[in-house]
């Protein structure tokens, strides 16, 4: 399992000197938490941070700060952890479990943005293979059925 199989292709990005409300306004309309900060590099869009919801609250709303006179670079993460889309699943988890990291970008062989990975696709997959071994049980028992019927006791 690849970590480029799971992520989500469609992504929301901004640039660094987009304004807080322009990001703001992609996240309420595409339903996202987070928009990757990509700048272009040898044809590529690289991602280069993430704005979060939270960030926008914590860091703008809470400490009541002028949104039209700041832009996304002024708030975003900088310290961004990638994995690349041939990676192994299991290691980009651990990953972003040792980061404390909720959503991933993942990159191509070029450094390019490919996709994220959220914490939200990651359940996807696990109860995709949970509801898969409780199929093994069932069809298990059902065989055990078919092969030796119940013994009527008289």
């Amino acid at each position: 399992m690849l970590a480029g199989e799971y992520c989500n292709r469609d992504v929301v990005i901004v640039g660094k000197h987009d304004s807080i409300a322009k990001a703001a306004k992609l996240m309420r309309q595409h339903h996202v938490g987070d928009v990757l900060v990509v700048e272009p590099h040898n044809g590529e869009r690289v991602p280069v941070g993430v704005l979060t919801d939270r960030d926008i609250v914590v860091e703008l709303v809470a400490k009541e700060a002028e949104l039209d006179k700041l832009t996304i670079q002024d708030v975003m993460s900088f310290k961004l952890i990638t994995s690349n889309e041939k990676d192994d699943l299991m290691i980009t988890i651990k990953r972003m479990r040792m980061n404390g990291i909720r959503r991933m970008p993942i990159v191509n062989q070029e450094g390019g943005l490919a996709g994220i990975l959220s914490i939200d696709d990651i359940l996807d997959v696990i109860a995709e293979q949970l509801m898969d071994v409780d199929q093994i049980i069932v069809n298990e028992q059902d065989r055990e059925k078919e092969r030796r019927p119940t013994i009527s006791q008289h």
